[in-house]
């Protein structure tokens, strides 16, 4: 197994369910009602020091699926131009995302995953299969779709196990 096999396999091990689509959904949702029950001051708060806050990691999964969300649109409309990957670090140090409200980043993630949704949904199915190049690695429409979920489910639970303990 290749280390790009190994990271993909990471996060569609998270996935708990077979319907993906309806994980996209649901994951959305838990987001959204997790950080929901968060007061401003909470959502400041990391674990640890050099750890992103609350605020940050939010705003990472909305970055993160934006990359994502480009990607798919991309292999689908049958892009053939090698995509780059990105440094979510150097993201997150650039989002300013402890100076924004958390009404309003919870905001930008509900509306970036229900655009996800409704691009993913409306596909024809064959389109799923597309495949295209994306940080040196071929890799499908569908397989970046449950990238988006998974990678959503490995921080929710990161934040259950490591942020809510400690608040």
């Amino acid at each position: 197994m290749t280390d790009f096999q190994k990271y993909v396999q990471r996060y569609l091990d998270q996935i708990p369910a077979e319907d993906w689509l309806e994980a996209l959904k649901k994951s959305g949702e838990e987001t959204i009602a997790l950080y929901s029950g968060l007061t401003e001051e909470q959502s400041h708060f990391a674990y640890a020091e050099g750890k992103w806050s609350l605020k940050e990691l939010l705003l990472h999964l909305t970055d993160s699926e934006r990359v994502f969300q480009y990607r798919i649109l991309a292999f689908a409309r049958g892009e053939k131009a090698s995509l780059p990957g990105f440094d979510e670090e150097l993201y997150a140090n650039n989002s300013y995302a402890d100076k924004r409200t958390l009404k309003s980043l919870l905001e930008e993630y509900e509306l970036v995953r229900k655009s996800s949704q409704i691009m993913i949904e409306t596909f024809e199915p064959s389109v799923l299969k597309n495949t295209g190049i994306a940080n040196g690695n071929e890799v499908s429409v569908e397989t970046i779709g449950k990238l988006v979920v998974g990678h959503n489910y490995h921080h929710l639970n990161i934040i259950k196990e490591r942020y809510l303990p400690a608040l």
